[in-house]
């Protein structure tokens, strides 16, 4: 099991890798932050980086997420389409705030019960930085959930080259 929330699937397609490729490539911007304009542009599902076999996207939005997904994924041929080994973690800059926050409320945790003598504020800790883990789980859930059927979706529809 995962200390941090992550998700993993392989997908069998009978599309070949070019044209899984091609797909992705037309749904997503490799955008740079700063450039407002090109951020305001439409038609894109995912921001990312598409490579010969293997990609790194994530939702396009319009605000701050913290619990999107990075949808990181690779494309192997096979003799009847092509076979993609896709994972779902969070960013890292999520991560590191998720470990901090929970360090932090288990230190408060066992400040206040072993140190302070205050077992009542130690298990109030221990709650929130609990509470706070199985949120930011279930809300990774919800977004991979998203984000998986959009992209299940463009690998099933047909698209014009």
């Amino acid at each position: 099991m995962n200390i941090f929330p992550y998700q993993s699937e392989i997908l069998v397609s009978p599309l070949q890798p070019g044209k899984i490729k091609s797909r992705l490539e037309k749904v997503t911007l490799n955008v740079n932050f700063l450039d407002i304009e090109a951020r305001k542009a439409k038609g894109h599902v995912f921001n990312g980086v598409i490579l010969e076999n293997t990609f790194r996207l994530s939702l396009f939005i319009d605000k701050a997420d913290s619990f999107l997904p990075l949808i990181k994924g690779s494309i192997e041929a096979s003799e009847m389409g092509s076979i993609l080994f896709i994972e779902y973690r969070l960013f890292p800059s999520s991560i590191f705030f998720l470990a901090f926050w929970s360090l932090v409320t288990l230190l408060m945790a066992a400040f206040f019960g072993l140190t302070a003598g205050q077992p009542l504020y130690a298990f109030i800790s221990f709650l929130v930085g609990l509470g706070n883990y199985f949120f930011a789980w279930s809300h990774f859930r919800r977004k991979t959930r998203r984000s998986q059927l959009i992209f299940h979706e463009l690998l099933e529809t047909e698209i014009k080259d």
